[in-house]
Formats: C-alpha cells, sequence, structure tokens
C-alpha cells in the first residue's frame, strides 16, 4: 500500500510534466472507484493546472477552476506517458489526464479503493477537513502528541495511524517508528510518558524524512518506459520480517493483528510495562 513516502515521490516524480499545463480532456474508464468519478472532470478541457501538492496521502492538483484529489487506496498508482508513445489503457488503467501538450498522467488501481475527487475552487473538500498535523511539520510536536494522548485508552500504533491525529503514518512506518522508539505497539496512548513521546515523535519525522530521501533518489528512473512509476526498495528493521532475528537484540520478531492490521515488533525491544 502506498503509504505517505510513496505518495510524496508520486508528487515529485509527475509534479515537473504537469505543473503550467492545461488539461485537454480526463478519461474515466469506470464510473465509480472507490466513490464515483465527479462529473465535473467531463468539463476539465481548457482548465490549466497551476501546482500541484500533498495533504496526507491525497495528491492535489490545484487548478483555476478547483482542486482535483487523488488517493491511491490499497493498490493505485500514477505513472506518467505521452499520446505519442500510443500504449493502450490496461485492465487496471482507469484513469488518464491528458493535456494539451500530449502528457498523460495515467491512473492504475488493481483494487479500486483509491479516489478521483474534486472539490470547487475556494472551497476545501470533506475528507480533508478533519485531517491532523502533517508529521513533519512544526504543529507536529512531543508536547502536542502527550496532550492529545490524555485519556485516550487504545493501542498507541493506532493512536499515530489515527489521520485526525496525526496524518500519513501507515501500518510500515507506525510498526518501524514504534520498533526504533522501544514502544510495545499496544501501549495505551494515555501511558505514554512524555519522553516516550519525544522519542516517538523525533522518530516518526526521521524515519519518514529518510523514506522520502530515499524515494528521492529514484526519481530519475520514476517513469519507466511503461509509463509506470518506479518505487523504491524500503529498507525495513521489523515490518514483514515475522520469524527473523531482530537487528538490534536477536531476538525473534513476531506479529500480531492491532486494530485489524497486521503488527510486527521485536519482544525484546519493545516490552509492555506491566
Amino acid at each position: 500500500m502506498p503509504e505517505l513516502p510513496e505518495v510524496e515521490t508520486s508528487l515529485r516524480g509527475v509534479e515537473p510534466y504537469l505543473q503550467g499545463q492545461t488539461i485537454k480532456r480526463i478519461i474515466a474508464r469506470t464510473p465509480k472507484l472507490r466513490w464515483a468519478i465527479p462529473a465535473a472532470f467531463s468539463q476539465m478541457q481548457g482548465v490549466k493546472i497551476l501546482s500541484l501538492s500533498r495533504r496526507a496521502k491525497y495528491l492535489i492538483l490545484h487548478t483555476d477552476k478547483g482542486d482535483i484529489i487523488v488517493h491511491l487506496g490499497m493498490s493505485g498508482s500514477l505513472g506518467i506517458l505521452k499520446v505519442s508513445d500510443n500504449l493502450p489503457a490496461g485492465k487496471h488503467d482507469h484513469v488518464d489526464l491528458i493535456t494539451e501538450s500530449g502528457v498523460i498522467l495515467r491512473y492504475n488501481d488493481p483494487r479500486k479503493f483509491g479516489c478521483w475527487l474534486w472539490a470547487e475552487k475556494a472551497e476545501e473538500h470533506e475528507l480533508l477537513k478533519k485531517l491532523g498535523p502533517e508529521p513533519l511539520s512544526d504543529a507536529f510536536t512531543s508536547g502536542y502528541l502527550f496532550e492529545k494522548g490524555r485519556k485516550k485508552t487504545v493501542a498507541i500504533k493506532n493512536f499515530i495511524m489515527n489521520n485526525e491525529v496525526v496524518v500519513g503514518v501507515g501500518n510500515i512506518y507506525a510498526c518501524e517508528s514504534l520498533f526504533m522508539a522501544g514502544i510495545h505497539p499496544e501501549l495505551s496512548a494515555q501511558n505514554l510518558t512524555q519522553k516516550q513521546c519525544e522519542r516517538l515523535v523525533k522518530v516518526i519525522k526521521g524515519v519518514l524524512t529518510k523514506s522520502i530521501i530515499q524515494g528521492g533518489t529514484t526519481l530519475k528512473d520514476f517513469i519507466q518506459p511503461d509509463g509506470k512509476p518506479g518505487y523504491f526498495a524500503q529498507v525495513l528493521q521489523v515490518y514483514g520480517r515475522k520469524g527473523e532475528e531482530c537487528h538490534d537484540c536477536g531476538a525473534i520478531i513476531e506479529t500480531k493483528v492491532v486494530g485489524q492490521r497486521n503488527t510486527y515488533f521485536c519482544p525484546k525491544c519493545q516490552k509492555l510495562p506491566r
């Protein structure tokens, strides 16, 4: 599943091809992804893409008419190709945004859990209104996390994955951050100490920053000949390593379901207080 660093890499990968371009048309080959494709997309001819940005895991194309909001869902990806390449759309290529210069932004999503949404100019889409701070922003501090967690009995892993608390910390990076901070994923948020909050916030910022930098090193290869994105290989400490030895202590990495998500942790490095 694409997480914040992958979405940021997608943004940086497609931005040079789209910023300042004028839309010729948007082709939707399916009427519905997670939600219905907006009717407004049938009237995009001549609309100019002013800039692109990311909010949480949403990629936003800011136009002179409104905002096109894209979420990759569980299996979505964005690729760039040219009309002159004459590459036919595949089974799971659901949306093409075509510019007057002949560039195509193609959206592929086998599971169709992603979305393409629309917000009129000067309006904020409902899905963006309740989002918490960006994890790499100055608003996400240890003090904020500590106060936000008071009286919250939810497991800390679920807490930091709640987009109303902080955006963009998905399952992979939640597991990795908690491991590096030495915090058991089932520890209640209200029992997190100020020192643990300081460590966890620092680690989350560091893990995401490192992953974005790592992804940035692949941007030269982001667009491949078939128009598909070249995501970067992640170097992971615990996620996906069930049954393997912990790099720090040699204990065997375990997994359990926390909040309906597979959670990886080291039973020795991340002990749950009694």
